[in-house]
């Protein structure tokens, strides 16, 4: 006789459970994360109850709370995780002696292909954030505006240095995370590009849009930008 669904369905617990008693505590921990991106991912922070991330992990609701103490721990504990190793990434670029046109290159294909290698925490980051209280959103966007901050610093020294046009610093850093970012709505793993070609050619779009010899169609003399009697032209 074959196993009813809710047999099935508790024997693939038990061994979830067993595997999951097989990991240290650090290793236990990391795949919680992992589940729970996943699941805030494909269903919406909202959307997704303690009792659905402890199902997944292999665990009851009750044995869930011995390792994390609510959801939003969960989640600021998921996005804090994330955007520090890619604080750390992103930093060994920006502070690297290559030259400013190099080194946004290297921030873009940094980001774009790690964010296709951690797509679910990094899309926690980029779009469940908002759902964090009022006490956890202030380390969130604090850690947030620094890694936006060293790509203004990167396009701020492309213009010092003559490598790019003069533009608004602030629009420019927004316009390539988010041009970055979109990646996570289209991308699939079985589509025709590799996460390092759609980087490459992220990479090239960035540093061209901003090199000198492509004229913007607006007034350049606004608040954050570098003045006018900056770079010779």
């Amino acid at each position: 006789m074959k196993a009813a669904p809710r047999n099935r369905a508790r024997v693939a617990q038990r061994s979830v459970s067993t595997e999951l008693a097989r990991l240290d505590g650090e290793r236990r921990r990391e795949h919680i994360l992992r589940v729970a991106a996943h699941l805030f991912r494909t269903k919406g922070y909202k959307g997704t109850s303690m009792r659905d991330i402890a199902e997944v992990v292999g665990l009851t609701k009750s044995s869930l709370y011995h390792h994390i103490r609510g959801k939003q721990d969960l989640l600021l504990e998921i996005l804090r995780h994330t955007v520090d190793r890619a604080i750390r990434r992103l930093e060994r670029i920006a502070r690297s002696s290559l030259s400013p046109s190099e080194r946004l290159r290297l921030a873009v294909e940094n980001h774009i292909v790690h964010l296709i290698e951690d797509l679910d925490k990094v899309v926690c980051f980029i779009e469940e954030g908002k759902n964090l209280g009022a006490d956890r959103m202030r380390a969130y966007v604090q850690q947030r505006d620094r890694y936006e901050r060293f790509f203004r610093d990167i396009v701020q020294e492309g213009i010092q240095a003559g490598e790019f046009r003069l533009t608004d610093v602030r629009l420019a850093g927004w316009a390539i995370l988010g041009m970055c970012n979109w990646v996570a709505k289209w991308y699939r793993r079985d589509g025709p590009y590799t996460a390092q070609e759609i980087a490459t050619h992220f990479g090239e779009f960035a540093v061209r849009a901003l090199s000198r010899g492509y004229p913007l169609p607006w007034p350049t003399d606004r608040p954050g930008e570098v003045p006018r009697d900056g770079p010779p032209s």
